[in-house]
């Protein structure tokens, strides 16, 4: 586990090898998430980054019989 400090003005820095290991880059924009007692940050992509994700998924929905 890695520990961090917050910085006077509120700020902190994400370790090098979390980082690296997230493929996070200056400039990018995460989303902070308060749950329970823990801080969640998430990194947001944008919507042509997600471009052909779902390739391949299966779309078949079982159906009730009075309903087909």
């Amino acid at each position: 586990m890695t520990t961090i400090t917050i910085s006077p003005k509120f700020q902190i820095v994400i370790p090098k090898e979390i980082r690296d290991n997230m493929s996070l880059n200056s400039g990018m924009k995460l989303e902070i998430v308060p749950y329970k007692n823990r801080i969640e940050l998430i990194p947001l992509k944008s919507i042509k980054s997600l471009r052909g994700s779902l390739k391949g998924i299966d779309t078949t929905i079982m159906r009730e019989k009075d309903r087909i």
